[in-house]
Parts: structure tokens; C-alpha cells; sequence
């Protein structure tokens, strides 16, 4: 037996130069372009320049790829914004006007996406990635120069030069696009520019899916397809509500959401088969759909069947695919393309009956597309999550899911949140000793205190933890922050009285089932990265711009499961 060693004391300053060494080992930092400052004089290089070369930095696509290369890469604030940041989030509250959530697709305006340059199959991969690194580089400058003005820095979106690809390849390979966009903020997650060079350069039929339903009221949600199907005329608009991945199998709650997903399905393939008519047989997937109605939908880890996974590439001019031609071999290929957090991963599980694709709150969880046959003649192609180019305000992102919670230096979205729903009533907090009045920093300290979150050293209340989880519910479904079409509020009453109303809420389900047991929900504290993209059955509208006062739904919710024993 070999003899027992001594224990050597290992302090902390050697344990970190160890985890330093072992991350150097793993893989080299990423590298700039080659040609990142071929366009660059040595006394032209401006600090603004330096950022743009920074942030449009690509990794080796040698042998030895990098870890980093599918990472999302955003701009960071300075040290001067933090502080100003800090400084607002100490100001007392000021209710906003539900007005100001009634947005229309004036943050995208002005703007457009990096499109794939031309090629062909006679090109190298050296020449080709060459012409869409100079392309892109040149395209990140173009567009921070145009909107320099308007805004003091480039609203946040992908550069990472390697995600745009995989989006290139799906519109190229794609019969049919999803556009997949949380209700809760349509607009803000549906490009028009990326619709219209779907339709009108790419020649290819667009359907735009609601998803998450289950978490705004009906009206709102009528009120939505309404506005995208006047505002651009012959799209296709399908409401959707995935399943959530913590629904209990077997429950009445499991079966109801069961159902509104394959209902959804069954929406997208009655669309899809007007659009192929003739040209593909869709018996086969009809069949299918049918079965799943009958059947308990699995959610758990399975294998892959036999025609579950077909290709998952990360190398975009490696996959050396033939010209596409609409409906090739006989097989529709839809693809799914959207923002973060949209859902897209839960909505292709729901689509393919099992889980395929795992999921997660962590907007860029999908690094490339993946490639998933539902029948032999049905095929879905699953694209990373994409922030597009907007003028979108950062706070806002967050709020979305475009940017990851777990980077924010600062936790400034909560102001926005705090302003349009009373999370003191809501979460039934106690004004702190410290504080006067309420403030984004005094509902967080509150919170803390409730949920027994204290720093280390001086314990006291983590308002940053706080903060991070309550965010975290509000990207959950928890806590439901809401947009609006246009003049909704206004007409309110109208929508209420529409035709599609009843047919909606029948979609949506009996509400007080909705709001049964969640204990479930409750035992992960809500503010983890856990394998769902959202708990949608957990849902609560807390808006208070409605006049109804505290409702049954607002009474029966999450926080109450949460409440100081």
C-alpha cells in the first residue's frame, strides 16, 4: 500500500496561479483579424477604432480551435458609466407611464444585418474567409460611424463574426423561416429588415411565431398578431407556447401544457403545407403530430433516434453542401431563427415530441446550428440565438434576454423594472431602516433581507444578488413586464371585445389551472441557470396599469411560496 503523504499547506495566492496556468494551457486568447488594420495608419488609430478592433477580434480557425470562438462579445461600460449607473440606482422611484411600453419597430430603423457575400464553389476556404472577415470588419466600422451621432456608442449586438455565419447557412438551406419572438417584447425581437430579405431577396416564405402566449392576456395578444399582420402585409403570424421543461409529467397542468404546444405545432404544419402544396408529401409529419396528441410528451433526456440528429457543424466553410433548391430531395427544411431567449430550443423540443436540444436562460447557450429531421421529409434547422443591430438600450436587452445577466457590472435594469410594476406590493417588501423612500437599491436590499442573501464579510444585505435574481425572474416569467402595439391602451376595451378573443383564451387554457402547485418552480430559488429556457406555466402579469387591482392570479403565484415562514 503506497504510504500516506503528508499534507503541504496550499495557500490561496498558489491555488490561483494554478486555475491561471491551467487556463493558459487550455487555449490560446483570441487573436485580431489578420487584416484588422490594413485600413489603419499608425497615427489614425483612434481609441474609438481600438474599441471596434477589439470587440471584432476572431479566434484561430486552425487545428487548434479556441474554447472562446462561438462567445458572445459586447461592448463593456466604462469606469465613469458604472459610477453614474450606481449614482441612478440610489434616486428615489418614479412611476413610468405604461404609454412608454407601446412600441413599434423604431429601434430598428435605419439599421440593417450583415448579409453573406458573394461566393461560389470555386473559391478556397482560405479566400473565402478572408473576403467575410474583411466584409464584416469593414461592416462593424460602416455602422458605428452611421450612428455614431444618434447614439455615443453602437447599440450592443452580435460580433462575433463566427454566429453570423451559422445564420448565413440557415437562410441558405431553409425552405420555410421561423422568426421565433417573445410575446412580451414582439417588436423588439422582430427585425423588418430580416423579414423582408427573407421575402423579397431570398425569394422564401416567412412565418413569424409568437411564443410564450401563456404569459400576457389575451387582449395583448391579439392586439399583437393584429399589428404584424397590418403592418406587413401577407406574413404569417402562429401563436405558440412551448412546453416547459419542470412540468410535472402526468399532471393536469403537464397534459394542459402538453396540449397548447401541440396545438402549435399543429398550427405551423397547416401553414407549412400551404406553402409546399404539391411539392412535398407532409402525410408522414400530419401522422406524427397526431400521435403526440395521444401520447405523453417526454421531456426527459433520450437517445437519438435514427432520424433525430442528422448534422451539428460548427465549421461553417467546411460543410461543402450543393446549391440549394427549394424542397431538394423532397424535403421541407424549416429554420429557426431569433433572438436569445426566445425560446427556440424549448420550441423545437416541443415540435420533435422529445427532448433534442438542451436548453438554457443563457442567452448564447446554441454556439452552431443543428440540423433535426421530425420525419424523412421534414427536417428543422436550429440557428444561435442572434442580437441584431438596433438602437435597442442596453437595459432593455438585458430585460430581454440578448444579454447575459451574469456580466452586468451594474444592476441598473432593475430601475426599468422597478418603475413599471410596484415590486414592493408584489414581493411584499419592508421599506429598509437605511432608506426614506423606495429606490432600485432599497427594493433590492429588501428582497435580500427576505430571501436571507448577506455578503461574507459585513453581512449585509447583497443587493447585487438580489438584483440578479430578480432579473432572473423577470426573464423567467415570474415577474411578467409587457409591451404594447401602438395606441393598445387606448383601445383596450376594443380588443377585449374581439372576435379572436375567446379562440385565444381557449389556446391559453382554464387560468386557475394555470396557477396551481409550484412548488416545483419554487425549490430552484428562481434565479438559477437551470436546463429551461422558461418557466412560461409560472407566469404572472403583474402589470398595475389595468385598474383591476391585486387578482387571483397575482394572490396564487410564486411569491407566495417564497414568503418568510
Amino acid at each position: 500500500m503506497p504510504q500516506n503523504r503528508r499534507k503541504v499547506p496550499f495557500s490561496g495566492k498558489k491555488k490561483r496561479d494554478q486555475i491561471q496556468m491551467k487556463r493558459q494551457m487550455k487555449g490560446t486568447q483570441p487573436r485580431l483579424l489578420k487584416t484588422a488594420y490594413d485600413s489603419y495608419d499608425d497615427d489614425e488609430t483612434t481609441e474609438d477604432t481600438e474599441k471596434v478592433q477589439e470587440v471584432n477580434a476572431q479566434p484561430s480557425r486552425g487545428r487548434n480551435k479556441n474554447v472562446n470562438r462561438y462567445n458572445l462579445k459586447f461592448y463593456h461600460e466604462t469606469e465613469k458609466e458604472l459610477k453614474e449607473m450606481m449614482e441612478e440606482l440610489f434616486k428615489p422611484l418614479a412611476k413610468a407611464n405604461p404609454k412608454d411600453r407601446e412600441v413599434d419597430d423604431s429601434y430598428f430603423k435605419n439599421y440593417d444585418f450583415p448579409i453573406r457575400p458573394e461566393w461560389n464553389y470555386k473559391m478556397s476556404k482560405d479566400i473565402l474567409d478572408m473576403n467575410e472577415n474583411s466584409y464584416f470588419r469593414k461592416y462593424v466600422e460602416s455602422l458605428r460611424k452611421n450612428h455614431i451621432e444618434e447614439n455615443d456608442r453602437l447599440s450592443l449586438f452580435e460580433l462575433n463574426l463566427e454566429t453570423w455565419r451559422q445564420l448565413w447557412r440557415v437562410l441558405e438551406m431553409s425552405d420555410v423561416l421561423l422568426i421565433i419572438a417573445d410575446i412580451r417584447y414582439a417588436t423588439l425581437m422582430f427585425p423588418p429588415f430580416l423579414y423582408k430579405y427573407i421575402v423579397e431577396t431570398l425569394k422564401k416564405h416567412a412565418i413569424l411565431v409568437l411564443n410564450k402566449v401563456d404569459l400576457v392576456s389575451p387582449e395583448v395578444i391579439v392586439a399583437w398578431k393584429s399589428y404584424f399582420e397590418k403592418t406587413y402585409p401577407g406574413i404569417t403570424v402562429v401563436l405558440f407556447a412551448s412546453y416547459p421543461a419542470k412540468t410535472l409529467k402526468g399532471s393536469t397542468k403537464g397534459r394542459m401544457a402538453h396540449k397548447r404546444s401541440i396545438e402549435g405545432v399543429h398550427n405551423i404544419y397547416k401553414e407549412c403545407h400551404k406553402i409546399t402544396e404539391s411539392n412535398v408529401d407532409l402525410s408522414s409529419w400530419e401522422q406524427k403530430i397526431l400521435e403526440d396528441m395521444r401520447e405523453e410528451f417526454c421531456y426527459e433526456d433520450e437517445r437519438y433516434g435514427a432520424h433525430d440528429i442528422v448534422h451539428s457543424e460548427a465549421n461553417t466553410s467546411d460543410f461543402d453542401f450543393e446549391k440549394h433548391i427549394m424542397f431538394k430531395d423532397g424535403i421541407l427544411t424549416i429554420g429557426c431563427v431569433g433572438f436569445p431567449n426566445v425560446g427556440k430550443s424549448s420550441f423545437i423540443n416541443a415540435m420533435k415530441g422529445k427532448k433534442v436540444v438542451s436548453v438554457s436562460r443563457t442567452p448564447g447557450h446554441t454556439k452552431h446550428f443543428q440540423t433535426i429531421f421530425l420525419t424523412n421529409k421534414v427536417r428543422l434547422c436550429d440557428c444561435p440565438g442572434l442580437v441584431f443591430p438596433s438602437s435597442t438600450p442596453k437595459y432593455l436587452q438585458v430585460l430581454l434576454g440578448s444579454y447575459p445577466i451574469a456580466q452586468l457590472k451594474q444592476i441598473y435594469p432593475v430601475k426599468f423594472l422597478a418603475e413599471n410594476i410596484n415590486l414592493p406590493e408584489l414581493l411584499k417588501l419592508t421599506l429598509p431602516e437605511d432608506y426614506d423612500e423606495w429606490s432600485p437599491v432599497a427594493i433590492c436590499e429588501a428582497w435580500a433581507a427576505k430571501r436571507g442573501y448577506f455578503t461574507a464579510k459585513a453581512a449585509r444585505p447583497d443587493r447585487y444578488r438580489a438584483g440578479n435574481e430578480l432579473l432572473r425572474m423577470c426573464l423567467g416569467g415570474q415577474i411578467t413586464l409587457e409591451f404594447y402595439p401602438p395606441d393598445f391602451l387606448a383601445e383596450r376595451e376594443n380588443w377585449l371585445q374581439h372576435p379572436d378573443i375567446e379562440e385565444v383564451k381557449k389556446y391559453q387554457g382554464d387560468k386557475e389551472l394555470n396557477e396551481e402547485s409550484l412548488s416545483a418552480h419554487s425549490s430552484d430559488k428562481s434565479g438559477d441557470d437551470s436546463d429551461n429556457e422558461s418557466s412560461s406555466e409560472d407566469g404572472m402579469n403583474a402589470d398595475d396599469d389595468s385598474g383591476s387591482g391585486t387578482t387571483s392570479k397575482q394572490r396564487n403565484n410564486v411569491f407566495a411560496l417564497l414568503e418568510d415562514e
